[in-house]
């Protein structure tokens, strides 16, 4: 069984199929096939209010997905609601429809938190899904639909009491009832699937390496409840990998075939949320095609090929995104395989992570616990 698994997706342009041109072949490769599906999916609805940066395509961007290669993506995350309730249930209904399965979102809570089962090589696999990062009503209720939460409190502590203004120290905590649940649910999915994967929409956008500290605690928590792998994204840009009881923990696979900002918003520059992720990162570049820091183009393909009962061997595959948002995989002696190779080990070291990378000579970089 060798499962494949990518960061976000979220074509929007008018051949959306060309932005999987030099990867759709090592896609189709897998057994499976995952992808977090950043974009709703639907031509209907009107942008949410609490929108920083509402983001659709269109459903024909649907079969182009799966026949680029996914069988099975995540759809929670902080853009599921970015159109409304009839926005998100045209998604779920045109991913069914292109023969992809889905989880991390529903009409309501129950329903956001229930696997999506799929068979493959003659295993069965579960996808649990969730998202940290929840804008004001996006989070599914009992009544109400949106994402499977998996919320975080933050706490400022005070360094220097008698220092007024000295930066605090920043705690944060996940939220003990949506942790409870999710342990709950990967237990019951052990008991009707052999492979277990979850996949969080969580962490620090834009910024070089941190992982707060609420990730961790999932993150141990989920691998003691019996997840075989954590499939994280979100930030936009890659974060270190950890192994917990030799299970890989990927904090973050950044963005992989995303287009630009400007594609789902042609006043994106007017916007005050971009003014503010300029001072998370000092690297954007307004006035170019490819205007996010380019710490961003840094990207991957995480194989996890599950030949023993114990644990997923962890392979990755290192690719770098174009001017044209197009990811494309690299080769040894390329100089930006150099440059992916420094950025990983660099941010797994800053992060305290346990992992280690080794280049092969076939251009793969084999993942293990240092």
């Amino acid at each position: 069984m060798r499962i494949c698994a990518v960061g976000d997706v979220a074509p929007c342009r008018e051949d959306p199929a060309g932005i999987f041109a030099s990867v759709a072949d090592s896609l189709r490769a897998a057994d499976l096939c995952f992808g977090q599906m950043e974009c709703i999916v639907s031509d209907r609805g009107t942008p949410s209010p609490n929108a920083r940066l509402a983001m659709r395509t269109s459903p024909a961007v649907a079969p182009v997905l799966r026949d680029a290669g996914f069988d099975v993506m995540s759809v929670a995350g902080n853009h599921a609601m970015d159109y409304g309730a009839q926005a998100l249930a045209d998604t779920l209904d045109n991913l069914t429809t292109a023969g992809i399965a889905w989880s991390g979102a529903g009409p309501t809570i129950t329903q956001a938190r229930e696997p999506a089962v799929v068979e493959a090589a003659g295993r069965k696999v579960a996808l649990l899904s969730y998202s940290s990062i929840l804008p004001e009503g996006y989070a599914a209720e009992g009544n109400r639909p949106g994402c499977a939460p998996l919320r975080a409190h933050t706490h400022y502590e005070m360094v220097e009491h008698d220092q007024p203004g000295t930066p605090p120290r920043v705690h944060t905590y996940a939220v003990q009832g949506d942790v409870a649940a999710m342990t709950e649910a990967i237990r019951t999915a052990r008991k009707e699937a052999e492979i277990v994967l979850v996949s969080v929409h969580w962490g620090i956008h834009f910024v070089r390496a941190d992982i707060a500290e609420y990730q961790k605690e999932i993150a141990q928590t989920a691998i003691a409840a019996g997840a075989d792998a954590i499939l994280g994204h979100h930030p936009h840009l890659l974060k270190g990998i950890d192994f917990i009881s030799g299970k890989p923990v990927i904090y973050s696979m950044g963005n992989f075939a995303i287009d630009q900002p400007w594609a789902f918003s042609q006043n994106i520059w007017q916007d005050a949320s971009l003014e503010h992720l300029q001072t998370l990162n000092a690297g954007w570049a307004l006035e170019k095609k490819y205007m996010a820091p380019p710490e961003t183009r840094h990207t991957l393909i995480a194989w996890l090929d599950f030949d023993t009962p114990d644990a997923p061997a962890l392979t990755l595959q290192p690719c770098r995104i174009d001017d044209y948002s197009i990811p494309r995989p690299l080769s040894p002696g390329m100089p930006e395989m150099d440059e992916w190779m420094d950025y990983v080990t660099a941010i797994t070291a800053e992060a305290g992570l346990n992992a280690a990378y080794r280049l092969r000579e076939d251009g793969m970089v084999e993942c293990t616990k240092a």
